[in-house]
This record gives C-alpha cells, sequence and structure tokens, in this order.
C-alpha cells in the first residue's frame, strides 16, 4: 500500500515550493492538478490550455496509467479497487515526466476502461514550458508529489462528484447508474478521504466549489504566460 502524504513531506514539499522562484524561466515547469473523480480536473484544464497558445502546455492524464489487467479474467478485473494508489503505474508517470522535462517525447499510453486493460497504440507527448499532470491520486505518491513546482487541489463536495462520475461513467464508460453508485460507496469515497483529499494539505492552490473555471484558468494563464518567450528563446 502506498503511504499517504504526511506532514514531514508536507514540509519538504512546501520548502521546494518557496524555493521555486529562484528556478530559471527557461525551465519547463511541472504542474500538478488533483482532486477526487468528478471534481472537474479536465474541465480546467481545458480551459487553461484553450487560452494558451498551442505548445504551452503539454497534459498527461494520470487516468492513462492504470495498470493492464488484461492478464486477468473479466470476473476478476471488475473487483478490482481501481481507487487505490496501487492500481496505478506510477513509475512510469514518473518517468515520462522526468523525459519531457529533459526535452524528450513521451508516449502516453491508451486504457480502455470498460475492459481495464490497456488498449494499442500511444499518443505521443511533446515537450513544452508547462508539463501538466492530472490525476486523483496525484498526491499520494511522495516521490510524484515532490517533482511539482506547483501543486493545484480542487476540492468539491462528494455529493457534486458522486453526480458528476455517474453522468460520466454512464455515458462514457459504458456502466449502470446502480454499478457506478455502488462502486463509489464501496471504495472510491473511502479511498478519497483515505489517500486523495489528504493531498489539499499539499496544494499551493486550492480551487473551491463555486469558484469560476474560467476565471482559475485566466489566473493560471497569466503565470505561464510569462515562460514563453523564454522557452522560444531557449529554443525550446
Amino acid at each position: 500500500m502506498s503511504p499517504k502524504p504526511g506532514a514531514a513531506s508536507h514540509v519538504i514539499l512546501r520548502a521546494m515550493s518557496d524555493g521555486q522562484a529562484s528556478q530559471s524561466t527557461s525551465e519547463p515547469r511541472i504542474w500538478g492538478v488533483c482532486g477526487g473523480s468528478g471534481s472537474g480536473k479536465s474541465t480546467l484544464v481545458g480551459m487553461l490550455v484553450s487560452q494558451l497558445p498551442p505548445g504551452a502546455i503539454t497534459v498527461v492524464h494520470f487516468d492513462a496509467y492504470y495498470r493492464d489487467l488484461s492478464h486477468l479474467a473479466a470476473e476478476e478485473r471488475v473487483t478490482m479497487n481501481f481507487d487505490h494508489p496501487d492500481s496505478l503505474e506510477s513509475e512510469l508517470l514518473i518517468e515520462h515526466v522526468e523525459t519531457l522535462v529533459r526535452g524528450g517525447r513521451a508516449a502516453m499510453p491508451h486504457y480502455d476502461f470498460a475492459h481495464h486493460s490497456r488498449s494499442p497504440g500511444n499518443t505521443l507527448l511533446e515537450p513544452a514550458p508547462v508539463v501538466l499532470v492530472e490525476g486523483i491520486l496525484l498526491f499520494a505518491f511522495p516521490r510524484l508529489a515532490s517533482l511539482f513546482d506547483y501543486r493545484v487541489f480542487i476540492d468539491v463536495p462528494e455529493p457534486v462528484r458522486l453526480e458528476r462520475r455517474t453522468a460520466r461513467d454512464v455515458v462514457t464508460r459504458g456502466r449502470s447508474e446502480s454499478s457506478v453508485r455502488a462502486q463509489f460507496a464501496a471504495t472510491v469515497a473511502p479511498m478519497h478521504w483515505e489517500f486523495v483529499q489528504p493531498g489539499i494539505e499539499l496544494a499551493d492552490r486550492v480551487v473551491r466549489y463555486g469558484e469560476d473555471y474560467e476565471e482559475v484558468a485566466q489566473e493560471f494563464a497569466t503565470q505561464v504566460e510569462p515562460l514563453l518567450g523564454a522557452w522560444e528563446a531557449r529554443g525550446g
């Protein structure tokens, strides 16, 4: 079982955050956007990307790094706890983020949520001034959390997250409403409070429920824009 971020890691990460002002503006920044399932991470990130020039941000989806369960029988796959940190291949994600920061390309896998297995092919990620990783369990892995120069946590009440997740999974993942709600009660909610919500303590910016995501995206865009000229000047 992966450890939760504790007080010691909070102090270490905060010290790293406080020291990031000395980082060269020509170096890539690594952002993490975390929050529970249905908190609106993808929506906020999409709005941010739309407000910036193409190539300003490379988005890495932690959901793409679920472990491949194709070696298991179908009936066994559905019993797995997909809300526990062990369900995600964090080591591969870290490798890809570090590759992007060094100026290389990374092949983000594709994941089939209906069959709980990796799909053929991948998405080729290009280096950029900001490498932004979004996912529910980003801050549950101390090594991964320590990579981020800027950490965002989206804090949304549980009933709202449940309704959003239900609507999404029924439409895009072929699930029945009853199965989504049963899974939420059995694993999503308990794992959220054990592994996801504690990440709010590591956040540099907490986005509260009710904030206007367009305004928040604009706020973040103003932080990214000064990096673009320096990145271009260095030949990024």
